[in-house]
Formats: C-alpha cells, sequence, structure tokens
C-alpha cells in the first residue's frame, strides 16, 4: 500500500467513529489530497507563459473532481 494512503488510513481511524463514519473520512481525505496535487501543479509548471493554457486545465480539472465529489471550499 502506497505510503501516504496508509497516513490518510490512519488519519481517520478514531474509537469515537463508527466504521462508516471511518470510511467517509478516508474517502474525504483521498479527495482533498487528489484536490491539493491539483491545486499545486503550477509547482510543477511553473511561471512560463507557455505554460498558462496547462495551468487552466489543471484547474478546471480540480474544479470538476469537486463538483463531481460534492467539495465545499
Amino acid at each position: 500500500m502506497n505510503e501516504r494512503i496508509r497516513e490518510l488510513y490512519y488519519e481517520c481511524q478514531d474509537e469515537s467513529q463508527s466504521t462508516e463514519q471511518c470510511y467517509q473520512k478516508f474517502a474525504e481525505l483521498i479527495v482533498r489530497e487528489c484536490i491539493n496535487i491539483g491545486d499545486n501543479y503550477e509547482d510543477i509548471l511553473g511561471n512560463e507563459p507557455e505554460c498558462f493554457n496547462c495551468r487552466k486545465v489543471a484547474y478546471g480539472i480540480v474544479d470538476k473532481i469537486k463538483r463531481h465529489f460534492g467539495v465545499e471550499e
């Protein structure tokens, strides 16, 4: 298992939560992690003018992920 996924799994563990609540939290953590990768995509692209369209696409993908999973800011 990917180490980051393992960390997220342990982060959602809480004795006061039901198994269903734990699964819900785990899913939310994974979706947020994906959104954070997309939001920080400019770290990879840099600030070069020719990367403008790539950043625009990356942010569009992040917005689509948010809408698909019902993520509110």
